[in-house]
């Protein structure tokens, strides 16, 4: 069954180059690439090679790819004769990852998983050391490290019992893809135990811990941060970060519950895809408020109720400003977000319950009374009163950066496997 079904795909992705192409056309109408990069994704670099040895680091989207990034400053830091390429597959991660590099990394987007993409990438960046992170596993991409012999390693990986039971049909096949893996960092003891029920043997697998809990903070412009504080002028203030469709008509309903106790309350939205702005915006207007929006330019001022913070790589910044955080996707099935950030910057995290994306962080989080956890809507509006009390939320923050810092040596475990598969390569 595994050499059947691989080999099919396998066959497939070999002469798959046009219906690549007539995809990639229609993600390009839909807004979904890049025009000038285009041919990266299938397996056209878009930059030269630099000389020396060469770390290939792959993440999913946004989170990952912010995750990893402190990792491998300091790999690069370590070893001067390191050059790094990163690659993933959306815009908003590229557009995120501008201007956060280390020196010595560049930003490619990931091939489409055809066999010709996949052998034009490699054949280019030819790198000494490829690192996947999450569980992303395509198999005509693992297929050609694995036929060139580049040392591969798994971190950060996660694996859903869901994906695992739709793996589990397919065994032969998954064991033959994690077979091209040398090594796995698990982020906790059900992936562990998923990688080695697909075939993954256990002297392969260890449980590490999620890498985003040992990433650095968010970084912000202190200017703006300054900037920001005098305009808000010690209104109180609060954030609802990464929402989705539907959690915005709820955040709002919260605000104007709160907004009975804290007259002057603000606050900060920032929806996870900053392209429904404009809808959101309207949303917004028609239950009332007085909305200012970040992507026009508009500040905010005495009359502002919302300020809609639709751009892309500035919540290090909302973090900072808002002493209180809904964590978006968590009242909808989405499965919450990095509850990390807002931990490491002081904010205090209020989340509804589908947070299965983070689910041993969120359970760590609140173990160490570091989060709230609201069953619904209304429940976040109740919740929302009490932890804006100034010593409510000081005493969450707190304990949530605790447990935060709490996470840095999966970091220095991580980067340790990394330097002997390097010096091995």
């Amino acid at each position: 069954m595994r050499s059947l079904v691989l080999s099919a795909y396998l066959l497939f992705a070999r002469n798959a180059s046009g219906i690549a192409w007539r995809t990639l056309n229609k993600r390009l109408a839909r807004g979904k690439e890049d025009a000038d990069r285009l041919g990266e994704r299938m397996g056209v670099a878009g930059l030269p090679r630099p000389d020396g040895r060469l770390m290939w680091i792959h993440a999913a989207s946004v989170g990952e790819s912010l995750s990893i990034l402190e990792l491998a400053r300091r790999l690069l830091d370590e070893r001067p004769d390191l050059h790094c390429v990163i690659t993933t597959g959306t815009v908003t991660s590229a557009k995120a990852l501008e201007g956060r590099m280390p020196a010595r990394m560049v930003h490619q987007y990931i091939p489409l998983d055809v066999v010709p993409a996949v052998d034009g990438f490699l054949d280019h960046w030819k790198p000494d050391l490829a690192v996947w992170t999450e569980s992303e596993l395509w198999p005509a991409l693992l297929d050609g490290v694995g036929r060139r012999g580049i040392p591969l390693v798994l971190v950060n990986a996660r694996m859903s019992e869901k994906s695992y039971k739709r793996w589990r049909w397919w065994r032969g096949t998954a064991a033959a893809i994690l077979g091209n893996f040398d090594y796995a960092m698990a982020q906790d003891e059900a992936t562990a135990r998923y990688l080695q029920g697909l075939g993954m043997p256990a002297d392969k697998v260890e449980i590490a811990g999620s890498l985003k809990e040992g990433s650095a903070p968010l970084p912000h412009d202190e200017r703006m941060r300054k900037a920001f504080a005098r305009a808000i002028s010690g209104r109180a203030v609060w954030l609802a970060a990464s929402t989705h469709p539907g959690e915005e008509a709820v955040v709002s309903a919260a605000h104007h519950q709160a907004r009975r106790s804290f007259p002057e309350l603000l606050l900060i939205l920032a929806p996870r895809h900053p392209e429904r702005g404009d809808e959101v915006a309207q949303l917004l207007r028609e239950d009332g408020w007085s909305v200012s929006q970040r992507s026009k330019g508009q500040e905010i001022d005495g009359r502002t109720d919302v300020y809609l913070a639709d751009t892309i790589g500035e919540m290090g910044l909302w973090y900072r400003l808002a002493p209180v955080t809904f964590l978006g996707g968590s009242l909808e099935t989405i499965g919450g977000h990095n509850p990390f950030e807002p931990a490491a910057l002081g904010s205090a995290i209020l989340h509804g319950p589908h947070v299965f994306n983070f689910a041993d962080a969120f359970t760590r989080l609140g173990a160490a009374d570091a989060c709230v956890g609201v069953p619904n809507g209304a429940a976040l509006a109740d919740e929302l009163e009490k932890v804006l009390r100034p010593e409510q939320a000081a005493l969450l923050a707190t304990a949530a950066w605790e447990a935060s810092s709490d996470g840095a040596d999966v970091t220095d475990r991580v980067l340790k496997v990394l330097q002997s598969h390097l010096e091995e390569a």
